[in-house]
């Protein structure tokens, strides 16, 4: 398989036709189904979608971290372009528990989880969990990674850091977690950071914090962002580009500006209507999405949407569109274009 080198000194990553299926006794879920995404340099891109849609396990599948069996990443690659290195590395070859991917996970590609309180170590405090990152990616003392701890601390805005690096995640609050998990993120100086639902289960000043957090440590390590969230107000905050995602495929594509003020397909527009609007009177009815999504083990021959598709043709229940770019940087999968 070949391995392109950088189209340009901006991209970063690269995911084509990533297929990720979890092959159970009830049949083979295509949780991923043929994804492509481009992340260049200190770009933030935003997933979104409805739970389920595949979001998650298309960051899992980037980071190799889909439990096997039952699932496997069947088709596809995740081209990553190293910093000062010419050749790129397709992550989908490597070994998923071998040393080299295991060096690229946490020193190149890091990932804030959903949840910190299940994915920090309850048994060992914050700051020997951030030290041991810093030991085994930088090489370094545990003196020097412990002091690499602390000053992480200090980058998230954790108040008396010095206190906190000997406390263990539940001493600290939801909040406070989320910026340790941000601080061990960044710990390795990472050129992609993936922030999986990062301000799920926050109240909303706790929420505004964190984004402001992750806008200012963007520009203080020069990172590349993956946000996943099913929060569009995040996204127009945070993202530059956006990728709508249905049933395992992205269905849009775009700058995020373009997205919500040129919704194109029939989905992005339903999610948009779906938002509420606080503060002034608009005069706008919620609109829901009507239907359920399919059941990822359905084999539907056409549209995936075309069930709950208010703009539905005959076309669309015969044939799959694909993604094409209909306007310039813009990119939609939907016979109406």
């Amino acid at each position: 398989m070949t391995i392109p080198t950088a189209p340009n000194s901006e991209t970063v990553l690269e995911v084509n036709n990533l297929k990720t299926y979890f092959f159970l006794e009830t049949g083979a879920v295509r949780a991923v189904d043929g994804v492509d995404l481009t992340l260049r340099r200190r770009q933030t891109l935003g997933i979104v979608g409805e739970s389920g849609c595949g979001k998650s396990i298309t960051a899992m599948s980037i980071m190799r971290l889909i439990q096997s069996p039952p699932g496997k990443i069947v088709d596809g690659q995740v081209i990553l372009f190293r910093r000062g290195q010419s050749q790129a590395v397709d992550l989908v070859s490597l070994d998923a528990r071998g040393p080299e991917m295991r060096s690229i996970r946490g020193a190149e590609i890091a990932m804030v989880f959903q949840e910190p309180m299940t994915s920090l170590n309850p048994l060992y405090t914050v700051g020997r969990q951030i030290a041991e990152s810093v030991e085994l990616h930088q090489g370094v003392s545990r003196r020097e990674a412990m002091a690499r701890a602390l000053e992480m601390l200090r980058k998230v805005q954790i108040s008396d850091p010095e206190q906190r690096l000997n406390e263990y995640p539940h001493q600290m609050s939801g909040g406070m977690r989320q910026r340790v998990m941000i601080a061990l993120a960044l710990s390795c100086n990472p050129s992609i950071l993936i922030a999986d639902e990062p301000t799920t289960a926050l109240d909303v000043t706790v929420q505004a914090q964190i984004l402001d957090l992750m806008r200012q440590l963007q520009t203080d390590f020069d990172s590349s962002i993956i946000l996943i969230t099913h929060n569009l107000g995040i996204v127009s905050q945070l993202a530059d580009h956006v990728a709508v995602m249905y049933l395992g495929k992205v269905v849009e594509y775009a700058e995020v500006r373009d997205v919500f003020h040129r919704p194109m397909h029939p989905y992005t527009v339903g999610l948009l209507n779906s938002v509420p609007v606080f503060g002034k009177k608009s005069g706008r009815v919620l609109v829901s999405i009507q239907g359920m999504v399919p059941s990822p083990t359905e084999i539907i021959q056409g549209c995936a949407f075309a069930a709950r598709c208010p703009r539905v043709k005959d076309v669309c229940r015969r044939e799959q569109p694909t993604l094409h770019e209909t306007m310039p940087g813009h990119d939609v999968a939907c016979w109406l274009y």
